[in-house]
């Protein structure tokens, strides 16, 4: 089909028209070239491309036979009574995208309309192309770009995400319900309700951020904030994260730390462990376990270690027949 017009402007197929304007809304000020001056081209390419699948997807009869045979067809419409208005051969010649844009706002909220029918003065093309109006020595961005009236975008929101060791070990989905208020095609302020997918993924440290771009709230001159959702971690009762390391506290007797002993753990994925200790257990003794700590989350079926860290109970009291048996057992 070539372009995608339906995709350019992140609606399904049975769009309604109130769909195709919210969608034109939100990313034609998103990609407006005054609004993204380090990274212009881009945004002039984006923009003409989400005005070209408005005026197609807005208009039934170029709807319809886009939807049949796609671009090609458009291409073999008829042009318009008073000729086309690029340097093409075929009859659907995209128009102006700043001419869209004004049309749609009437009053602009970059402070600028149309001033006749059809055309924006500040924002006419001196020739056709895929591009026309864009770029070129007497850019009219340059001139409004500098100190101009641009909405302004707030500080991202942000939010903490709870989550617990088993979640972060091997990843989860999570579901987070939203409302808020948002400018409707007529300007006005609604309140929207949307359900976010955020997929946790093995190894997320704390202060990992996962961000939805404009989703905070709308308002007609202002831009919509960011909304950004922190990683926080829920305490553990046998388990403490130190990086990609999990570190365990284990108490034995004086007996087990000179005799040996076995730790029993259940990992946070579920399995058993049995891990035996043989060393002679004294003060600031440290067990590690390999590759039995966490998810590393940029080195796929990598993971940290398990460090066991002992405290030796030592007895407050002992007979005098333990007391001799001790020096016995310890005599060299």
């Amino acid at each position: 089909m070539g372009v995608d017009y339906y995709n350019i402007l992140n609606v399904d197929k049975n769009a309604s028209d109130d769909d195709l304007k919210k969608a034109y809304r939100k990313l034609a000020m998103k990609w407006h070239p005054d609004k993204n001056p380090t990274n212009k081209k881009e945004a002039e390419a984006k923009f003409k491309q989400i005005s070209e699948a408005y005026e197609v997807l807005s208009d039934p009869q170029k709807r319809v036979v886009y939807d049949q045979d796609g671009e090609e067809g458009l291409k073999d419409m008829p042009p318009p009574g008073s000729g086309p208005s690029g340097g093409g051969s075929s009859g659907f010649n995209p128009r102006n995208a700043e001419d869209i844009f004004a049309e749609f706002f009437g009053s602009s909220p970059f402070g600028f309309g149309s001033s006749g029918p059809g055309r924006s003065t500040r924002f006419q093309s001196d020739g056709g192309g895929m591009f026309g109006g864009f770029g070129g020595s007497d850019n009219i961005f340059r001139t409004y770009s500098e100190g101009s009236n641009v909405p302004k975008k707030p500080p991202p929101i942000e939010s903490k995400l709870p989550c617990s060791l088993e979640e972060l070990y091997a990843g989860s989905t999570r579901k987070m319900k939203i409302s808020r208020t948002v400018v409707d095609v007529n300007g006005r302020q609604v309140t929207d309700t949307e359900i976010l997918t955020i997929d946790v993924k093995p190894g997320w440290r704390k202060g990992t951020k996962i961000t939805f771009p404009d989703k905070g709230n709308e308002t007609p001159n202002q831009l919509p904030a960011d909304l950004v959702f922190v990683i926080d971690e829920k305490p553990h009762d046998v388990y403490k994260r130190d990086g990609n390391d999990l570190i365990v506290s284990q108490r034995v007797s004086l007996a087990e730390a000179l005799g040996g002993s076995t730790v029993n753990l259940t990992t946070l994925d579920g399995r058993s462990l049995s891990i035996p200790v043989t060393d002679i257990v004294s003060p600031g003794y440290e067990l590690v376990v390999t590759r039995e700590g966490m998810p590393v989350a940029k080195e796929s079926g990598n993971r940290g270690d398990l460090r066991i860290k002992f405290e030796v109970n030592f007895p407050t009291r002992l007979t005098s027949e333990q007391r001799a048996g001790l020096k016995r057992a310890l005599a060299r």
